[in-house]
């Protein structure tokens, strides 16, 4: 017991040093040149008149497909749909300025990690509520849905399931931006493995950590904060069924039903289900993929996310808490 002060101390000069390390290097994140530009569709398109139409044309090409008669777009510019949609928007997102400053926090923290992104164009717009799609990342374009961000309990996602509609906020924005980021740099599994694919997910997540650092976790892996503390007070338990049903090396694609995509809950088929968040298995790749990290801080982010699955795991030692 006599050890124990020592121990403490030790403890906290290396978290000090770990803190020193990470302002460090949001410091010099702060200084990376990325010049972001918005372009607001949205307001553009709801303050156009038809004679306006071709201008627009030409400057978003990619929004206005060439079978679409004009005559559709003026009797859209007066859709009530259109125009209600345009209202709730305005309510939610009143300026930008926020959403601006933390996207370009966002594109600095990618351009720092990954130096030969070019930073895309960035156009908000009225997608009619087209949540798989809320948000598109191209080469050069990153196209933003708001009306896909206006709170899980608006009125236009009445009638949608709960754990869809509670993604719907403007809180889970910049999560989804790096989620679509995450996909260009993070290659699907070779093998099919439910540890690949756990560990291919919680590639992403430790990523997001990386380039969200003002996000929470909930926000990150599109938890509520009573879900995340769920997930954090049952980590043992989750990763026992796994070992006991011996899951990790099955190739049965069942288990992203039942532990990896979006869901109500996951599905172990116990009592507790219906209290558990969906998605618990992106949950258990995110521990092992930052146990991992943490043994092995001189790996780069591009090296984790070449690294095979499997030689994540053996390594990380990876153990839940209790």
């Amino acid at each position: 017991m006599k050890s124990y002060p020592y121990f403490l101390l030790f403890f906290l000069v290396i978290l000090l040093f770990s803190c020193k390390e990470e302002s460090k290097i949001e410091r010099e994140i702060a200084k990376v040149p990325v010049n972001i530009t918005v372009k607001r569709f949205d307001d553009l398109f709801a303050n156009s008149t038809l004679e306006a139409i071709p201008s627009l044309k030409a400057e978003f090409p990619y929004l206005f497909p060439k079978v679409v008669p004009d005559s559709i777009w003026a009797l859209k510019l007066k859709d009530t749909l259109q125009l209600q949609l345009k209202e709730e928007v305005d309510k939610t997102f009143e300026d930008f300025d926020t959403e601006k400053a933390g996207l370009e926090s966002l594109f600095k923290h990618i351009k720092y990690y990954f130096p030969r992104y070019k930073t895309p164009k960035i156009v908000t717009l009225i997608s009619e509520v087209q949540y798989d799609t809320r948000v598109v990342l191209t080469d050069s374009l990153l196209l933003i849905g708001l009306d896909n961000y206006l709170g899980a309990d608006h009125f236009f996602y009445e009638g949608m399931s709960k754990y869809i509609a509670k993604g719907l906020d403007k809180q889970f924005l910049l999560s989804d931006v790096a989620s679509a980021f995450a996909k260009k740099v993070n290659a699907l599994p070779r093998n099919r493995t439910f540890l690949s694919r756990m560990v291919y997910h919680g590639k992403e997540l430790y990523l997001k950590d990386l380039l969200l650092p003002n996000s929470t976790n909930a926000q990150k892996i599109g938890f509520t904060a009573e879900e995340l503390v769920w997930a954090q007070n049952n980590e043992e338990q989750i990763w026992r069924y796994f070992i006991e049903e011996q899951l990790l090396y099955s190739t049965d694609s069942a288990l992203d039903r039942r532990f990896l995509d979006p869901a109500p809950f996951s599905k172990f088929g116990l009592e507790l289900d219906r209290e558990s968040p969906g998605r618990l298995g992106r949950f258990i790749g995110w521990q092992i993929v930052k146990k991992y990290m943490d043994k092995n801080p001189e790996v780069s982010i591009v090296e984790l996310l070449d690294m095979p699955a499997d030689d994540i795991f053996k390594n990380s030692n990876y153990k839940p808490r209790k």
